[in-house]
């Protein structure tokens, strides 16, 4: 049985719709990305595009693209010495409240506490 993370890339792959809102999202994530823009880049209707988003993927398309910024900042945060605020920003995120919130349900903690997380494993290296 697969999980809904497996699932959710199977339908990015097999839907030619999905696969070209999820090459827009990864060329434009830092941007504000609205449903309308995921909806014209699908070729539908913004209403329908949220339908078709949740029963193809099990999720909504704002939950999908928070999910994908948080993994853009979590690369970020491995990859260099940045603070919260310009991940946040860096990922696509318009405010910092926003990041915090979709970060810790992704995550399961702050992004403080992950980035203290980080430098501790650096530190003991």
């Amino acid at each position: 049985m697969q999980n809904g993370s497996d699932h959710c890339n199977l339908a990015f792959t097999y839907y030619r719709r999905l696969a070209r809102v999820r090459c827009f999202v990864e060329k434009n994530y830092t941007e504000p990305v609205t449903l309308e823009d995921a909806a014209a880049i699908a070729g539908l209707e913004p209403k329908y595009f949220s339908a078709y988003f949740r029963k193809k993927t099990g999720m909504c398309f704002s939950h999908w693209l928070s999910g994908y910024r948080v993994t853009q900042a979590l690369k970020q945060m491995h990859a260099q010495d940045c603070t919260i605020t310009e991940v946040a920003f860096d990922s696509g995120f318009q405010d910092l409240r926003t990041f915090e919130r979709a970060f810790k349900n992704k995550c399961g903690t702050t992004p403080t506490q992950y980035k203290s997380k980080i430098l501790t494993m650096i530190e003991t290296e």
